[in-house]
């Protein structure tokens, strides 16, 4: 079981692919320690380079000349000399596996060397006996690859011209070991994620409470992952009251966030009739209760912010019709994959008709005391909550489209709500929250029926 189990996690971290074919314990190895290494064909400066090294690159070391190390690189094919000064020798036993774990928590959290870390990483899992593994260090290891993975993806998306080679050339490396990347589409832009390979293979070894909650907050990471029901159940399985607060909270945060995503995707495929929104929007609600905000740590408070708005843009999944109005809401499922909704009055006339790709909820409908204006809540997004309101004027009805803040793109929003609050004579009472620019933004103001130029409008049909 041990030994199968190895082989799990070598598989998992892809270690040292440049050992399939031969023994491992019976070869010496070097690991690269500096970029732009070059091989040359003999042992000395003058000597060309036949090619440049990168950082973490391991090599099968075959002899030594002059303060050289002859060698062959297995990815390239081909044999040459490198300075020993920019090599790290590996034996890849088991006595060397608890040197090469002191070196991989150095390495880390240190910027810019992920992928000597995850070459490191890998060397250990190779060396390492099943029964550490199994244990402790091993899920350590396999965390360690996994934070490094995240960082040389975030930056391989921020890096500027000038490091462009270089952060190719590690994404390269990596790979060698096994780590994959993939490109994820969030609002239109490609964001270059980890595939969380080594945070799965974490969850199904002897971890910790802490080990399990940090591969499961990398594993629903809302920038590389789409929110999915079976995210949500996995978050449900771990025990936060045996973490500590911080912790706690960004597992409650998480579940939040997904049950309040989930709230929107349920409405949209119209799951059962829609029956199961108001159960996901009910748990987003219950884990943003059970945070604790005196336990946020810095770090996490904009985090907060933003969980607080989106879990708010799920809450109307909850809202009840109110019956004996003097208007009321119908909406249908068009042909065109759209939304029709049907303005009608006490006798079901019908007043006004408009149609829509955007989510409608019929029973937050709300008409005024005079039968004169509806506003009914509609989200466009997951996240993002307009107001629009029908109103009755001299030339027929009209629709106002009142949302939480005036952006600038209409590909991404962003996250907030636009809610009724309530009428006035002549007005409509509308409570905003969003998020911009890192903050967010509460009004609450009284907006005139009458058309009002500020405001974005629609024709209806």
């Amino acid at each position: 079981m041990l030994q199968h189990l190895k082989g799990f996690l070598l598989a998992a971290a892809g270690a040292l692919v440049l050992l399939v074919g031969f023994n491992a314990k019976a070869q010496t190895f070097a690991i690269v320690l500096r970029d732009e290494t070059p091989l040359r064909p003999t042992p000395g400066a003058s000597a060309p380079a036949g090619a440049v090294l990168w950082q973490g690159e391991t090599l099968e070391v075959r002899g030594e000349r002059l303060d050289y190390l002859q060698v062959w690189d297995y990815a390239r094919e081909r044999g040459g000399f490198v300075r020993a000064a920019t090599l790290k020798r590996l034996t890849l036993d088991e006595d060397e596996a608890p040197e090469l774990l002191a070196v991989l928590r150095l390495m880390r959290d240190m910027p810019g060397a992920e992928a000597l870390g995850i070459g490191i990483a890998a060397a250990y899992i190779e060396a390492a006996p099943p029964a550490d593994l199994n244990g402790a260090d091993g899920v350590e290891a396999l965390e360690a690859m996994g934070a490094m993975a995240e960082r040389l993806a975030r930056a391989a998306m921020g890096t500027r011209l000038r490091n462009a080679a270089a952060i190719s050339a590690h994404l390269d490396v990596v790979a060698r070991y096994g780590v994959r990347f993939v490109a994820v589409e969030t609002n239109g832009r490609l964001r270059l994620c980890y595939d969380g390979e080594a945070y799965r293979k974490i969850l199904v070894l002897h971890a910790t409470e802490e080990q399990r909650a940090r591969a499961m907050l990398a594993l629903s990471d809302p920038a590389c992952t789409k929110p999915e029901l079976t995210l949500a159940k996995m978050l449900e399985r771990v025990d936060e009251i045996r973490l500590p607060g911080y912790l706690r909270n960004r597992i409650l945060m998480r579940r939040a966030s997904l049950w309040s995503s989930l709230a929107y995707q349920r409405a949209r495929r119209q799951e059962k009739g829609g029956e199961d929104a108001p159960a996901a929007a009910e748990r987003a609600l219950k884990a943003l209760a059970a945070v604790d905000p005196g336990e946020l740590a810095e770090i996490d408070r904009r985090a907060y912010a933003e969980v607080r708005v989106r879990v708010a843009a799920s809450r109307v999944a909850l809202a009840r019709r109110v019956d004996e109005q003097k208007l009321h809401i119908v909406a249908a499922a068009s042909d065109a994959g759209q939304t029709c909704i049907a303005l009608q009055d006490a006798k079901r006339a019908e007043l006004a008709r408009r149609c829509t790709y955007d989510l409608v909820w019929p029973a937050s409908a709300v008409a005024n005391r005079e039968g004169t204006a509806l506003a009914l809540a509609v989200q466009p997004v997951d996240g993002w909550r307009e107001l629009w309101l029908f109103h009755k004027q001299n030339a027929g009805w009209s629709l106002r489209i009142l949302p939480p803040a005036v952006t600038t793109s209409a590909a991404s929003p962003g996250v907030g709500t636009a809610e009724f609050a309530g009428w006035a004579p002549g007005r409509i009472r509308v409570a905003r929250e969003a998020m911009i620019d890192g903050r967010v933004r509460k009004n609450v103001q009284l907006v005139k029926l009458a058309t009002d130029r500020r405001l974005r409008s629609a024709a209806l049909d």
